[in-house]
């Protein structure tokens, strides 16, 4: 007699049904049988029956009664096959060239040795879409980036992909340690550090947090909802200041032109040599506070060109800074007589 179950339906044999159902599971964290069935379009009783058929290949899938219940892909003792659409497969090559930045600690082997077994597989049309989208991106470090625990960067992004509550230790920019409870949303990576996005559940406002200033985190496992969330990279921008009035510069760096695309990149501004030791830059920045501290942080002695207001801002933090340090020098000094 012939098993109405294993007669191809919606066009897919039980063997292609079954490999497509683990990557519908893949896709989030919980489905019902019925919209498992309509994105098969099978039966839910065919539904059930794949389901114990990938459990007896070894895959965990976990069933949660009741009317939000439905099917969950569970850790298992082995990693299943993962299935990616194109863009799936050439956004998990690119961020594999992106981890191996040293931005986050102990997955740059880590993403080297996926990205080589990725690239062994991927069609040539695809891997040359990765590499290709990797060179565009390959000069926009500059300087070292803040490293972040590998294990910590992976428990808020999946944090984030659940929709799970947090509660963070956190030192902010004046050294104060405080507790806050976050519902968590993205993590954004900006120039040399990554921040998280999410809801303050006791001010009901939304922040971003440097995760090298987390100190620790617990996640409470309670489910929640984002509701009408920001843009995470136009709520970070406002944090900086990025959205304000623009401000057109040139600086003289006293290094070689090799030297000074290592301090401001090339997407960063225009470079010209100006004679064997010296560069020009033409740049823009966010506004002249902004761009007076990016340009005092660079570590040479930067001269301000154009405009002479950038050059006031970056002379009175000079100024300040001077005057700061010989106070404490005059009392470290009287208390040593």
């Amino acid at each position: 007699m012939i098993d109405v179950e294993e007669v191809p339906s919606g066009g897919w044999s039980t063997s292609a049904r079954l490999l497509r159902l683990l990557s519908i599971l893949q896709a989030r964290p919980t489905w019902t049988a019925n919209e498992l069935a309509q994105r098969l379009d099978v039966t839910p009783r065919t539904v059930r029956r794949d389901v114990s058929r990938l459990r007896d290949l070894g895959y965990p899938v976990d069933a949660e009664p009741g009317p939000h219940g439905g099917y969950r892909l569970a850790r298992g003792a082995s990693l299943p096959p993962l299935l990616f659409e194109e863009d799936e497969a050439v956004a998990v090559g690119v961020g594999l060239r992106l981890a191996a930045d040293g931005s986050v600690g102990g997955l740059d082997d880590a993403a080297l040795s996926a990205l080589t077994k990725l690239d062994q597989v991927l069609p040539a049309g695809l891997a040359a879409r990765v590499r290709a989208a990797h060179e565009m991106v390959g000069q926009l470090h500059g300087r070292p980036p803040d490293q972040v625990a590998g294990d910590l960067f992976l428990t808020l992004a999946q944090a984030c992909r659940q929709g799970e509550r947090l509660r963070l230790r956190y030192t902010d920019k004046a050294g104060r340690a405080s507790e806050r409870r976050l519902d968590p949303y993205r993590l954004v990576h900006a120039g040399p550090r990554w921040y998280l996005v999410g809801r303050d559940v006791e001010q009901d406002a939304w922040r971003t947090l440097r995760l090298d200033r987390i100190d620790g985190v617990d996640v409470t496992r309670q489910r929640v909802e984002i509701v009408d969330p920001p843009d995470p990279v136009t709520l970070l921008a406002e944090g900086f200041g990025a959205l304000a009035e623009p401000v057109e510069a040139q600086v003289r760096l006293p290094v070689p032109l090799d030297q000074a695309l290592g301090l401001i990149p090339a997407h960063a501004g225009r470079h010209e040599p100006d004679g064997p030791d010296a560069t020009l830059v033409t740049l823009d920045g966010p506004g002249l506070a902004p761009l007076a501290r990016w340009l005092s942080a660079l570590g040479v002695a930067v001269e301000v060109l154009h405009p002479p207001e950038l050059r006031d801002a970056l002379v009175a933090r000079a100024e300040a800074l001077v005057a700061a340090n010989s106070s404490t020098g005059d009392q470290v000094g009287s208390g040593r007589r």
